[in-house]
């Protein structure tokens, strides 16, 4: 009769814990779903570090980051109002460095994998300015690594146009992306209209690229 009761539970418990997983994944929040699918890609190339190498991590992120983040607005931020004083022609060439190089810091900092993994909330805070999504980066010991990004979009077409730190919304900028911004408005504010290929071939991500991909 026992063995029976025991039986009989076992199958009551695993009939209604299914439908509760189907319903967590259509509940998801369609921001965080971009960004649970983001932590898994990036996950699965830290699992592969070494087999990939940093060219290979480089190429495995490529799409996926073009995919999550919205490049073109990032760069247009990170450059500040002398955006619309800018050639079309050099704003396209700031949009490629930014993006290689936040693909290639991407590439460069995810180098290996020793047990980590992401916790991604299956809700996004609604703000005036997007909403945001709060995941973090759990090592297998030691503090954890909270990143929270800022997304825009529209149901279910949404990117990341900002990533924050271990810090409160607008105070610290993630480095992956604070480093590619620093170098934009650096080439932005020298004058960055007909001059603005050959600062960034120069002095922007090229260089950055180049010593990191030669690692």
């Amino acid at each position: 009769m026992e063995s029976g009761r025991r039986q009989f539970l076992a199958i009551g418990t695993a009939l209604f814990a299914w439908p509760l997983r189907d319903v967590r994944a259509d509940t998801l929040d369609p921001a965080a779903a971009v960004i649970r699918a983001f932590c898994d890609a990036l996950l699965e190339v830290m699992k592969r570090a070494d087999h990939l190498g940093i060219r290979g991590r480089y190429d495995r992120l490529a799409p996926v980051i073009a995919q999550t983040f919205d490049l073109p607005a990032m760069t247009r931020i990170a450059v500040g109002p002398a955006w619309t004083t800018i050639p079309t022609e050099q704003q396209s060439a700031l949009v490629d460095g930014f993006t290689r190089m936040t693909v290639a810091t991407y590439a460069n900092r995810f180098d290996g994998y020793s047990g980590e993994r992401f916790e991604v909330s299956p809700t996004a805070e609604a703000r005036a300015t997007g909403r945001i999504v709060h995941t973090r980066l759990l090592p297998a010991s030691g503090e954890p690594v909270v990143l929270d990004y800022l997304m825009r979009g529209t149901d279910p077409a949404w990117k990341v146009v900002d990533v924050y730190r271990n810090a409160a919304l607008g105070i610290q900028l993630d480095p992956q992306i604070g480093r590619a911004r620093s170098t934009d408005r650096k080439l932005a504010a020298a004058g960055g209209k007909a001059d603005a290929t050959r600062k960034l071939r120069k002095a922007g991500a090229n260089r950055l690229i180049a010593h990191m991909l030669r690692r």
